[in-house]
């Protein structure tokens, strides 16, 4: 079974103050995209740096999750510390990722030049940063994610399908 990793980061859902909804967001996403058989491990935790990296490193490294998705964290606030986090604990950062869902993001509000998305590589994990809000997730995980199945299969991790009338994916041809 493909497993991926769902990591909201925020201090207020984790505390029981309002329900999580930007990780059920990307859970309700990947389960319209992908058809390859796959669960989440989930996880809800506090905007803590330290929680975030053991976090992220036991589902790359224990749990075996191809993708780790998080959401929150990515704004300048003081309590910010995703991107950070994410890359304390890869060996490759991949910026594209962070441009692109930053240009989509501009078609929406002008603050999005704040955020501080990002992605990188653990292993064969690909660690992906995403704002909190439910329709910026949307928005960015929807232009990014035509690039993450080939980006699997390239560091190494299980193929993964999707419904291409609802998201067509890019391999190069063979």
């Amino acid at each position: 079974m493909i497993k991926i990793g769902i990591i909201n980061v925020s201090d207020r859902a984790s505390a029981g103050v309002y329900e999580d909804i930007p990780g059920k967001a990307v859970v309700k996403l990947l389960t319209e995209w992908l058809t390859s058989a796959w669960e989440p491990v989930y996880r809800v935790i506090p905007d803590e740096q330290d929680q975030l990296e053991a976090t992220m490193i036991e589902l790359a490294d224990v749990e075996g999750c191809c993708l780790v998705v998080t959401t929150g964290g990515t704004g300048p606030a003081l309590r910010d510390v995703t991107p950070e986090a994410t890359e304390a604990v890869c060996q490759k950062m991949l910026p594209g990722f962070g441009e692109l869902m930053r240009q989509e993001s501009l078609k929406y509000v002008p603050t999005a030049i704040l955020s501080r998305q990002t992605a990188g590589i653990r292993n064969q994990t690909l660690l992906l940063n995403l704002p909190g809000k439910p329709t910026a997730i949307g928005q960015c995980l929807s232009v990014v994610f035509p690039a993450i199945p080939y980006c699997i299969d390239l560091i190494g991790g299980p193929f993964l399908t999707t419904d291409e009338t609802v998201m067509k994916v890019f391999r190069p041809k063979s």
